[in-house]
C-alpha cells in the first residue's frame, strides 16, 4: 500500500470527511513522526510498533571496484520494532499471506 492508497481508504470509510483533509490529516501524522526522529525521539504506536533512530558507528569500508579501504562516517539510520499485537496478528492470523508481484499484472494483459 502506498499513501495516496491509504489516503483513499480513510476517505471511504470516513465519508464525512473531504479528501483534502484527510491528506492533510495523514501528511501530519508523517511529518510529526519524522520530525520527532531528527530531534531523537522514539515514536510509539501501541499495538503497531514503535520507530527510533539507530546509530552505526565510523568504520571502515572496502571499495567493491579496487577494493581499496574507505573511511565511512558514522550514520544515523531509522528502526522500526513491530508491536506484540501486530506480531501476534500476522503470525496467528488467516494463515500464509499471499505474495503479490504488481509488476506481473501488466504480463498478462499481452496473452
Amino acid at each position: 500500500m502506498i499513501k495516496s492508497e491509504l489516503i483513499q481508504k480513510i476517505a471511504e470509510a470516513n465519508p464525512h470527511l473531504f479528501q483534502r483533509d484527510v491528506e492533510r490529516i495523514v501528511g501530519t501524522i508523517f511529518e510529526e513522526i519524522s520530525a520527532a526522529l531528527e530531534r531523537g525521539d522514539r515514536v510509539e504506536l501501541r499495538g503497531f510498533g514503535a520507530f527510533s533512530v539507530k546509530s552505526r558507528p565510523a568504520r571502515t569500508g572496502r571499495n567493491p571496484r579496487t577494493g581499496a579501504p574507505v573511511q565511512v562516517e558514522e550514520k544515523f539510520v531509522p528502526f522500526f520494532k513491530t508491536g506484540k499485537e501486530l506480531r501476534e496478528r500476522l503470525n496467528n492470523g488467516a494463515g500464509p499471506f499471499p505474495i503479490s508481484d504488481d509488476d506481473d499484472e501488466d504480463e498478462d494483459d499481452d496473452l
